[in-house]
């Protein structure tokens, strides 16, 4: 992978549905050339495009799950909640003893359901933890700014859309905003006529709508990545008990590692949680002792190994 492949790879986390000619016109590359890099990439499942609705912008809550499981059960359970349409991401984690997922509620009915019924009544599970997340530091929308360097501040300018409007009472969405947001949850790039001719839209309506869901912050654009074409061959989920006057300072020092693609203040007795992808165990312990363990207030770190992703940014 190149200086290109990167530049590319940026500049689609800067705005996931920038047409090539305007990131080609940004980086000073031809139009066919970045196409090709696109389609290769894209072909070789280094980079994918979803959107995704934001939790908060809907008025939903988001809560990161932490299911024990007898080790035969546990592929099988991660892979029936990577089929549900409220997880954003599935990991095994702990030597394939432990699920991790992120659910998002959509009423406090669909919450007490999975959290007081389904799960409890899997007998393969032998623990649940539920950690309320109460603020995203890293991720999602915040985005995690990799490859780093590769673009100056003028060009990251330059590709950035406008800023959504994230106030405000919740925004309500219809049948066909919710077919329109899981087309593109699909193919985040799709062209506006291919998800006209998908949806029985008019390519006018189709343009307006995700303009409008857009501005007003419920939908946004990730993008998926091979972890591993990056360099990152090592995973791990901490989950960091913090001095309570201490969270936000070591919440925001924490999600400014460029080792950190996510992070959030969470409810529980860890009342903070990171994702970390390092080159190596080594970057990984010299991340854990030396940059988060010497931050200020923070008591104890828990470090769960992820062996493998099931599902992640909304789809298996």
């Amino acid at each position: 992978m190149d200086l290109l492949d990167r530049q590319l790879i940026r500049a689609l986390k800067v705005d996931g549905r920038a047409s090539l000619r305007r990131i080609a016109a940004v980086l000073g590359a031809s139009d066919q050339r970045l196409a090709r890099r696109y389609t290769r990439l894209h072909a070789d499942g280094v980079l994918r495009v979803r959107a995704r609705l934001d939790p908060r912008r809907l008025g939903h809550v988001e809560w990161i799950i932490r299911l024990h499981c007898v080790p035969p059960a546990t592929l099988s359970i991660a892979r029936a909640l990577a089929r549900r349409d409220d997880t954003h991401w599935v990991r095994l984690a702990s030597g394939g003893t432990e699920i991790m997922c992120n659910v998002e509620a959509r009423s406090d009915r669909d919450r007490d359901t999975l959290l007081l019924n389904e799960l409890p009544a899997t007998r393969r599970v032998t623990a649940i933890g539920a950690h309320r997340v109460l603020r995203g530091l890293r991720g999602g929308r915040n985005v995690w700014p990799v490859p780093a360097g590769v673009l100056d501040q003028d060009q990251l300018d330059r590709l950035a859309p406008p800023p959504p409007d994230l106030a405000g009472t919740p925004v309500e969405l219809d049948d066909g905003d919710r077919a329109l947001a899981a087309e593109l949850a699909r193919d985040g790039r799709a062209p506006h006529a291919l998800l006209a001719a998908k949806l029985g839209r008019h390519e006018s309506t189709v343009r307006r709508r995700i303009a409008h869901l857009r501005a007003s912050g419920a939908l946004y654009f990730d993008v998926e990545l091979d972890d591993r074409r990056l360099g990152y061959a090592t995973s791990a989920v901490l989950w960091i008990s913090v001095e309570p006057s201490a969270l936000d300072a070591a919440g925001r020092a924490i999600a400014e590692l460029p080792e950190v693609p996510f992070a959030a203040a969470t409810t529980g007795p860890h009342n903070l949680v990171a994702s970390l992808l390092c080159t190596d165990d080594d970057s990984l312990y010299d991340c854990i002792s030396r940059r988060i363990g010497s931050l200020p207030g923070v008591r104890a770190i828990e470090t769960a190994p992820i062996i493998r992703t099931v599902k992640r940014v909304g789809l298996e």
